[in-house]
Order: structure tokens, then sequence, then C-alpha cells
């Protein structure tokens, strides 16, 4: 069981570090939108580490 809330969790991670990186592409990056990013990608990252 914690093996695919794990699983989720990584795949999610992976989703916000695309969406980071293509923010990054544009021409003018949005500094609120990768603030966001950057923000949920550590806490999931943290309750990975936890899980």
């Amino acid at each position: 069981m914690a093996s695919s809330h794990v699983n989720a969790l990584q795949s999610k991670h992976a989703g916000l570090e695309a969406k980071l990186r293509q923010e990054l592409a544009r021409p003018a990056p949005d500094t609120s939108t990768i603030q966001a990013l950057k923000k949920q990608k550590l806490r999931l990252k943290e309750e990975i580490a936890t899980a």
C-alpha cells in the first residue's frame, strides 16, 4: 500500500518538474508560478522522504 502511495507522489513530483521546465522555457517566465511549483515539489519530496 505504501509503495503505491510513494509511486503516486513520485508521479506528481515528475509532473510538477515538467511544468516547471515548461514555465522556465517560456520567453518571459512567471516568477510567482515558478515559486509555487517549487514549493509544491518540495512538499512532495518531503512527503516521499517520510513515507
